[in-house]
């Protein structure tokens, strides 16, 4: 089945094509939780939400991007556990954000076998990874769409139910923060075939 014809047999109740499209995306969805929310349990907890609710609201997605879709519902999903984190912090956030057991993860390319380039790797993953945490929340949903899961404006205007204009401004302004949060740290950009630019 295409993807097409998976939403809607998972719509008229097959929870084995349902299951598909959690397969299909669950990666993606819990990759986006992670670097809004900064640590392992929060993003799954986030990403178990979406799917509960995607699964809870199927019979009302009309068509268009499927992706979108989800993405927007992952999206609430991390501010509803941002929010609940400010009303009740049982941990500091930095603590949360220092999280380093799942780092930013970059194309992989023939230096990965480098014992010390996969320590560089690993460091500016870190690093970017408390970078991130520095953000507004809106600006580092917006940066982690648009530079992390490779969506186009329009599609994260779609998803953040924003303008193209306010995204396009969240962008910018994070990737300059991003730029000057990373400034002290040029040797590890450098060791970087993709450094944070404004492509």
């Amino acid at each position: 089945m295409d993807e097409q014809q998976q939403i809607e047999a998972a719509q008229a109740g097959n929870l084995g094509a349902f299951n598909d499209l959690v397969g299909a995306y669950e990666s993606r969805v819990y990759n986006l939780c992670y670097r809004m929310l900064g640590s392992a349990e929060p993003a799954a907890d986030a990403t178990q939400d979406t799917f509960l609710s995607a699964y809870q609201a199927l019979g009302r997605f009309r068509g268009g991007s499927f992706k979108s879709w989800l993405l927007r519902i992952a999206t609430n999903a991390c501010y509803d556990q941002l929010r609940r984190r400010q009303r009740r912090p049982t941990v500091s956030l930095d603590q949360l954000m220092d999280d380093e057991e799942h780092p930013i993860d970059f194309p992989s390319g023939d230096r990965e076998s480098d014992p010390e380039d996969r320590a560089l790797q690993n460091e500016l993953s870190v690093e970017i990874q408390r970078a991130l945490r520095g953000l507004p929340e809106d600006q580092r949903m917006a940066l982690t769409l648009a530079d992390i899961q490779g969506l186009s404006y329009d599609e994260i205007a779609e998803i953040t139910q924003t303008s193209l204009g306010t995204v396009k401004s969240r962008i910018s302004r994070a990737r300059f923060k991003m730029r000057d949060s990373l400034l002290g740290r040029g040797e590890l950009l450098r060791s970087r075939a993709r450094p944070i630019n404004d492509g």
